[in-house]
């Protein structure tokens, strides 16, 4: 494993603009949670929904997951819980921001991230 000295620059930002993804992700669907849930029920979504994105992510995607996806599914994994929680901003009436949020999360993935893996 490399150490941070070793590692190239290009590559600590492209993991820290991943953990800003990963954060603004579980942020989008917790604002989606509130506002689309019925009544006292959006409080419940808005907590579950990102809960369960995490569960989710911390199980099959991350580095360290118990039972992490080979690397063709791991990637489609990703990819679908980022465009899940750019359709979350659409559907919250944020489609500006989802496009940015879309558009960064796949240069990040496929750009940054997964240059080493071809």
């Amino acid at each position: 494993m490399a150490t941070d000295i070793d590692r190239d620059p290009l590559e600590i930002v492209a993991a820290g603009v991943r953990a800003l993804l990963e954060l603004a992700a579980l942020l989008a669907f917790g604002v989606a949670g509130y506002a689309l849930g019925p009544g006292a029920a959006r409080y419940v979504l808005a907590v579950a929904a990102p809960l369960a994105l995490a569960l989710a992510w911390g199980t099959f995607v991350s580095p360290k997951a118990p039972r992490r996806l080979p690397d063709p599914w791991c990637l489609g994994a990703e990819l679908a819980a980022f465009g899940l929680a750019a359709a979350a901003l659409v559907a919250v009436g944020r489609p500006a921001l989802a496009a940015v949020f879309a558009v960064v999360a796949v240069v990040d993935e496929a750009v940054l991230v997964r240059r080493d893996r071809r």
